[in-house]
C-alpha cells in the first residue's frame, strides 16, 4: 500500500512534469520535502534552457540548498517522476539526500536500480532509501504520450 503523504507528493511533483510536458520538454518533475513542506520544485528544462544540467532533480536540489542555506539536504525526501540519470543519482548521494521516492523507472538510463544503483551503492560514504512505483501508471502514461506527441510531430 502506498503512503498518502508519498502520494500527495509525488502528484505535486507530476504537477511540475506537466508543466515540461506543455513546453515540450521531456515531462520529468521533482518536489524536495522538509518537515512536511515542499522546499523546492522544478521540472525539466534541458531543451529550453539549452543546458545539459537543467534536468528536474539537478534544479530542484539548487533551490532547496538555496532555501535551507546548506548543500546537506540530509532532512529532506526527493519525490521525482522518472529514476535518476547518473549526474541526478550522484547529485542526490553528494546532497545527503536521505530518501527518493521514484514513481517510473527508467529502463535506459536509471541509476537507482535499473542500470545500477548509484543511489544504494555501499562504497559510498551516503547510502540513499528508495520507494518505487508511487504513481508509476501516471508517470509512465505522461511520458508514453509526451515521446508520442513527438514522433506524430517528428513525422
Amino acid at each position: 500500500m502506498q503512503d498518502d503523504k508519498d502520494i500527495k507528493y509525488m502528484n505535486e511533483a507530476l504537477g511540475q512534469a506537466k508543466k515540461a510536458f506543455d513546453i515540450d520538454e521531456v515531462p520529468i518533475g521533482a518536489v524536495i520535502v522538509k518537515d512536511d513542506e515542499i522546499i523546492a520544485e522544478a521540472f525539466n528544462r534541458r531543451n529550453t534552457d539549452k543546458n545539459t544540467l537543467s534536468h528536474a532533480e539537478i534544479l530542484a536540489i539548487d533551490k532547496a540548498s538555496k532555501a535551507v542555506g546548506d548543500w546537506r539536504l540530509d532532512d529532506c525526501t526527493m519525490y521525482i517522476t522518472l529514476e535518476p540519470c547518473p549526474m541526478c543519482a550522484g547529485a542526490i548521494v553528494q546532497a545527503r539526500i536521505p530518501r527518493v521516492v521514484i514513481a517510473a523507472y527508467n529502463r535506459k538510463a536509471g541509476c537507482a536500480g535499473s542500470i545500477v544503483n548509484l543511489l544504494q551503492e555501499e562504497r559510498f560514504n551516503h547510502q540513499v532509501d528508495i520507494t518505487y512505483e508511487v504513481l508509476e501508471d501516471e508517470s509512465s502514461r505522461l511520458l508514453k504520450d509526451f515521446f508520442r506527441k513527438l514522433r506524430e510531430k517528428n513525422k
